[in-house]
C-alpha cells in the first residue's frame, strides 16, 4: 500500500499527540515543549507531593526548593530514564506514610542530579535523595534529620519515634543521585542518600552516589535491606551505619581518588572521610544515647562483599583524621565479611573503644574473610589495623584477616583500576582470575552469619563485591563523571 503524503502527515501529528499525552504538564515550564523526542519538556517540582503522582521520562523535572513527599497512602513513582535536575538549594524527601516507586532499569536508570551543565558540576550543587520511615533508631527525643538543622529556613526533618522495622518506603532501583549535598547550615550537609529509619518492607538495590559532599550512603537506624550499591568520589565517608540499624547489604563499591570540592556556598569538606564508618549510637557527644554506646537495640548492620579503594597516598587526607578504609567503634556490633579493602593512606581497619571490644568478645561483633592491600602512607602492605590509643586488634589469623604480600597492588588484583577513570569503562569491578581474594571468603554462611543473612545475604567463596565467574552488575547504569 503507497501512503501518500497527506497520510505521512496524520500520522506524524498522532505520534506527536501521543508524546504531547506522555509529558508531565502538573507543572509545566512556560512554554511547555511537548514533542517527540524524550525529555524535551520541562517541569518544576517546587511543591509538596501530597497526593499521588507519577514523573514521566519525556519530562526534565528542576528540583526547587524542599520537596516533600507526604501523607499515608501518597506514592512517588518515577518512570524508568527520567531525569531530576537539582538546585542549590533543593532536596528531595519521602515522609514517613509516603513512599517512592523509582522502578529504573540498567538500560534506563533514573537519575538525581545537578542543574549545572556536564563540566561545570560540583559536590553540593543540589540536596540529595532522602527516605525517612516509621523504623526503629536507638536515640531517644526528638531527633533532627542531618542536613536538615536550620530552624531559620524551616527545613528540618525529624525521624524519633517509630516502632515499626517492618514498614515500607516503596523501592528504589537503579537509581543514580549525582553531585549532592548541598548543606543548609556549617556541618548540615545532607547525604547522596539517607535513610532514616527506612523498614525492611523497602526494596533497596542498582544504586550508584557520585561527587557528593556529605556521605554517598547513611543510614540511621532501621532494617531495611540493600544490595549492588556503588559509591564514587564522595566528599565524606562512602557507607555510614547507625543508631541501631540492623539491615543487611552485600555487593558494595567504593571508589575514591581525589577529594572533589564543593560549590562555594553548599557546605564544607569533611575532615575525616572514610570507606565505612560505623557507629552504635550518634556521635561522639551521644545525644539522645540514653545508655551511651550500649543504648539498644544495638547497631547490628551485616555488610558482606565489599570493594573499597581509598586515595592512595593524597595529601587531601589529613595525616591524623580520615583516610581509612574500615571505622567500627562507638560501641557497634555487626558482622563485616568477605571484603576487599585497598589504597586507604592511614589503614585499611580500624577498630575502637571497649564498648566495641565487648562486642567483638561477646560475638555481636564480627570482622571475617577480608582482604586488604596498598594501604599506609606509603602505599605498602603495613598491617591492616590501626594501632595507638584507644585501637584494638582481633586475632588476623583466626579471622582469615589477610595483609597483601610484598609488593602487591590493588592494580595488580582488579581487572581495571586506573589512578584517574576516564570514563566507565576505565573501571572494571572483576577480580583478576589469580588474584588472592578471588578465593579466601567465607564459604556457605554458618552459625551466627547464617542467621543474620537469612535468604538475603549469602556467603561467598571470593572476596570483594565482584563473582570472579558471574556478571559485571555494575556495568552499563553507573556513571563516573567528576564533573
Amino acid at each position: 500500500m503507497t501512503i501518500t503524503a497527506r497520510q505521512s502527515r496524520l500520522v506524524l501529528g498522532l505520534a506527536s499527540l501521543v508524546a504531547l499525552a506522555a509529558c508531565d504538564s502538573t507543572d509545566p515550564l512556560p512554554p511547555n515543549p511537548c514533542v517527540v523526542t524524550p525529555g524535551s519538556c520541562a517541569a518544576n517540582l517546587s511543591s509538596d507531593i501530597t497526593s499521588s503522582r507519577t514523573l514521566k521520562k519525556d519530562t526534565i523535572y528542576n528540583l526547587t526548593g524542599f520537596v516533600h513527599v507526604t501523607g499515608a497512602g501518597t506514592v512517588l513513582t518515577i518512570e524508568p530514564g527520567t531525569v531530576i535536575k537539582g538546585t542549590l538549594n533543593s532536596a528531595l524527601f519521602i515522609l514517613p506514610g509516603a513512599r517512592i516507586n523509582a522502578n529504573g532499569t540498567a538500560a534506563e536508570p533514573i537519575v538525581l542530579t545537578s542543574d549545572q551543565p556536564v563540566g561545570s558540576r560540583k559536590p553540593g550543587d543540589w540536596g540529595g535523595l532522602i527516605l525517612v520511615g516509621k523504623g526503629i533508631i536507638n536515640r531517644s527525643g526528638t531527633v533532627d534529620l542531618e542536613g536538615t538543622g536550620s530552624s531559620t529556613a524551616n527545613y528540618v526533618v525529624a525521624y524519633s519515634g517509630g516502632a515499626d522495622n517492618s514498614d515500607n518506603s516503596g523501592t528504589l532501583r537503579y537509581v543514580r543521585v549525582e553531585f549532592a549535598g548541598f548543606g543548609v547550615a556549617a556541618n548540615q550537609e545532607l547525604n547522596s542518600f539517607t535513610f532514616a529509619a527506612i523498614g525492611s518492607g523497602t526494596t533497596l538495590e542498582y544504586l550508584q552516589a557520585l561527587g557528593g559532599l556529605d556521605d554517598a550512603y547513611e543510614w540511621f537506624g532501621g532494617a531495611v535491606d540493600a544490595k549492588y550499591l556503588v559509591s564514587y568520589e564522595t566528599g565524606d565517608d562512602h557507607f555510614d551505619s547507625s543508631e541501631g540499624h540492623t539491615g543487611r547489604n552485600q555487593y558494595l563499591i567504593g571508589f575514591q581518588s581525589v577529594i572533589l570540592q564543593p560549590r562555594a556556598g553548599s557546605g564544607v569538606v569533611a575532615s575525616d572521610p572514610q570507606g565505612f564508618e560505623v557507629d552504635g549510637c550518634g556521635s561522639a557527644s551521644g545525644s539522645g544515647c540514653t545508655l551511651g554506646f550500649n543504648s539498644t537495640p544495638l547497631n547490628t548492620p551485616l555488610f558482606a562483599n565489599f570493594t573499597m579503594v581509598g586515595t592512595g597516598a593524597n595529601t587531601d587526607v589529613a595525616a591524623t583524621s580520615g583516610g581509612i578504609g574500615m571505622i567500627i567503634r562507638r560501641g557497634t556490633a555487626g558482622m563485616y565479611v568477605n571484603g576487599l579493602v585497598a589504597r586507604w593512606p592511614r589503614a585499611g581497619l580500624s577498630l575502637r573503644d571497649t564498648d566495641t571490644q565487648t562486642r567483638f568478645t561477646d560475638g555481636t561483633a564480627i570482622l571475617r574473610n577480608v582482604y586488604v592491600v596498598e594501604t599506609g602512607t606509603a602505599g605498602t602492605n603495613a598491617p591492616a589495623f590501626e594501632t595507638g590509643t584507644g585501637r584494638f586488634t582481633i586475632d588476623a589469623t583466626a579471622n582469615n584477616i589477610i595483609s597483601a604480600a610484598g609488593t602487591v597492588t590493588a592494580a595488580s588484583v582488579l581487572t581495571a583500576l586506573p589512578a584517574t577513570p576516564a570514563n566507565a569503562a576505565a573501571l572494571d569491578w572483576s577480580l583478576v582470575a589469580a588474584a588472592a581474594p578471588a578465593t579466601g571468603g567465607t564459604g556457605a554462611f554458618t552459625g551466627a552469619l547464617a542467621t543474620k543473612g537469612g535468604t538475603f545475604v549469602n556467603g561467598t567463596a571470593y572476596r570483594g563485591a565482584a563473582d570472579p565467574a558471574g556478571t559485571k552488575w555494575w556495568a552499563g547504569w553507573t556513571n563516573y563523571a567528576r564533573n
